[in-house]
C-alpha cells in the first residue's frame, strides 16, 4: 500500500479536501479507510487525533479514530449510511471546533518552551501532553532550588505577554540535520516516514507534526496549574482560556 499524503502537515488551516479511497477493510470489528491524501491528523506527539467525515456518493463515514501505521493514515469509524469502493473520489471534513481546540493546546505547550527559554531556564523538553484532559509538557532539569510558586507566577506572565505579542505560525521543511540552526531543542527522534517539519513562532523554531494556531493570539489565555517533579522529570501543568 502506498503512503498516505499528510495535507496537514502542509496546511493545517484546511479543513476539506477531496481524495480517492484506496481501501476498505475492517479490524477489531471496526471499519478502516485508507485514502491517497488526508487533512485527518493521527493522535501522536502528544495530540489527540482528529474527526470527522468522510462522504462519498450516497455513502457517510464517521471518522472516529485517526492513526498513523508505516507510512499509512488509518481513518476507523463506521458508515452512517451507504460504503466506499475502492478508486471512489471521497470529501474528508474535520470537526473544527475539536481541530482548533487541540491546536491551541499544541501550540500553547510550545508557548511555555520559549516561556522558559526568555527567562532563562534551561530545561530540556522531553514530553508534551497536548490533551483537554489535563495538558502538560515535561523537562529533564534541576528543580531543587527552583520557588516553584514564585517561578509559576513569572511563566505564566511571560507565557501570556508572548501571546499578547502574538506571532504568524511559520512551516518550514528541513532536514534534522539543519534544525538546531532554528530550534532551542531538537529532539534525538525525528520519524522518518514523515516529512521533517519545524513551526516557527517568529524567530523560535520547534521540530512538530502537529497541528497549531494560525497566530499566537488565536490560543487565548494560559494558565500554569503547577510544577512538580513527576518521575525524574519536571512537569509544567497549563490550561487555556479563551
Amino acid at each position: 500500500m502506498s503512503q498516505t499524503k499528510l495535507l496537514y502537515l502542509e496546511n493545517f488551516e484546511l479543513l476539506e479536501a477531496k481524495s480517492k479511497v484506496e481501501s476498505v477493510s475492517t479490524e477489531d470489528d471496526k471499519t478502516v479507510i485508507t485514502l491517497d491524501q488526508t487533512i485527518f491528523y493521527p493522535q501522536g506527539g502528544g495530540q489527540p487525533c482528529d474527526q470527522g467525515t468522510i462522504e462519498s456518493g450516497g455513502a457517510n463515514f464517521i471518522v472516529e479514530e485517526v492513526r498513523f501505521v508505516d507510512g499509512v493514515v488509518k481513518h476507523i469509524g463506521h458508515f452512517e449510511f451507504g460504503d466506499f469502493t475502492d478508486g471512489d473520489e471521497a470529501t474528508g471534513k474535520v470537526n473544527a471546533a475539536r481541530r482548533q481546540l487541540h491546536s491551541r493546546l499544541h501550540s500553547a505547550g510550545h508557548i511555555v518552551d520559549m516561556a522558559l527559554n526568555g527567562l532563562g531556564i534551561n530545561w530540556m523538553p522531553v514530553k508534551g501532553y497536548h490533551f483537554p484532559e489535563g495538558p502538560y509538557v515535561e523537562y529533564q532539569g534541576d528543580i531543587s532550588e527552583f520557588d516553584k510558586e514564585k517561578q509559576k507566577k513569572k511563566i505564566e506572565t511571560t507565557c501570556n505577554d508572548i501571546i499578547r505579542k502574538g506571532a504568524q505560525t511559520k512551516l518550514v521543511f528541513m532536514d534534522k540535520s539543519e534544525m538546531s540552526t532554528v530550534c532551542h531543542h531538537v529532539p534525538d527522534y525525528i520519524p522518518i516516514d514523515k516529512p521533517s517539519r519545524v513551526v516557527m513562532y517568529g524567530d523560535f523554531g520547534v521540530p512538530c507534526g502537529g497541528t497549531h494556531v494560525v497566530n499566537l493570539k488565536d490560543i487565548g489565555r494560559i494558565t500554569i496549574r503547577k510544577i512538580k517533579a513527576s518521575k525524574g522529570n519536571i512537569r509544567v501543568a497549563y490550561d487555556v482560556e479563551n
